[in-house]
């Protein structure tokens, strides 16, 4: 059984160009797209679903469709659907959020607990539509992006674009470690940025071949290395860690710094 790609709708422009979007992503990956709309008891309105699919088959007439109304609250019935489902596709603003909410409640609560990948629509036209011919991958040091970059590539060869890897790297502070030990010293204990790169793109690469791939090494916070190359790209992939002893995943400051601030569409990806 194909799994669907799932998009969480509340009949806010955010949620229809959420809809937009994974009715693209779906036909590009070829599978179904299911849409969901938790409504609170005694405040139905069966129209939303309509007016969602008439959004979804005007632009992608090819897509697969189903839906569903739910009684239930809305990022957990969310996280429910996402067990069994490709990705999940989210709006960056709800109908209930404040005016200053820079991301909307529930959005940010299916992100930090769901199972499977998360897409949180942002940005304009231009980001959301492909214009830029880019998918952008944050790579860390060590195993964090291993299951984020893997999705990066899938992305990329899924629309024919180059993917760009980013990790960031700041030069350690000469008091820090171990009493003596100098600051020189003390950034010949990390692995150089280049071979975290390297290391990181090798085993995907292998699968993968087709994708164009550069690497980006940035000196400074990671935060503001996303969101520079962001700014002309077409989706931003960030990986997300397990919490030890908790249900959810370790949402850090750069995953909320991408989520409330990138320019484009923002896929979180749980490490598996």
């Amino acid at each position: 059984m194909t799994l669907p790609l799932v998009a969480g709708i509340d009949g806010s422009e955010a949620s229809l160009e959420a809809v937009d979007w994974a009715a693209d992503e779906s036909l590009r990956h070829g599978v179904p797209l299911h849409l969901v709309h938790a409504a609170v008891a005694g405040h139905e309105a069966p129209d939303l679903i309509d007016v969602a699919w008439e959004r979804a088959r005007r632009g992608t007439p090819a897509v697969r469709l189903s839906s569903e109304v739910v009684h239930e609250d809305a990022a957990a019935a969310l996280v429910g659907r996402g067990r069994n489902a490709f990705a999940l596709v989210l709006g960056s603003r709800g109908l209930g959020d404040l005016a200053g909410l820079l991301l909307g409640s529930v959005s940010l609560a299916v992100a930090a607990h769901a199972t499977c990948p998360v897409v949180v629509v942002r940005g304009g036209a231009k980001h959301r539509h492909g214009r830029f011919g880019s998918v952008v991958v944050g790579v860390e040091d060590g195993e964090g992006s291993d299951t984020a970059v893997r999705f990066a590539f899938r992305e990329a060869r899924a629309r024919h674009c180059r993917l760009v890897a980013v990790h960031a790297w700041s030069a350690p502070v000469a008091n820090a470690g171990p009493p003596g030990l100098a600051g020189y010293a003390l950034q010949t204990r990390r692995r150089p940025p280049a071979r975290v790169l390297a290391e990181a793109l090798a085993g995907p690469f292998e699968h993968y071949r087709e994708v164009e791939v550069s690497s980006e090494a940035v000196e400074g916070p990671a935060r503001r290395a996303l969101l520079d190359e962001a700014s002309h790209a077409d989706l931003l992939i960030v990986g997300a860690r397990r919490r030890r002893g908790h249900v959810g995943l370790q949402l850090g400051l750069v995953n909320h710094a991408v989520l409330h601030h990138a320019p484009c569409p923002v896929m979180v990806v749980p490490r598996i």
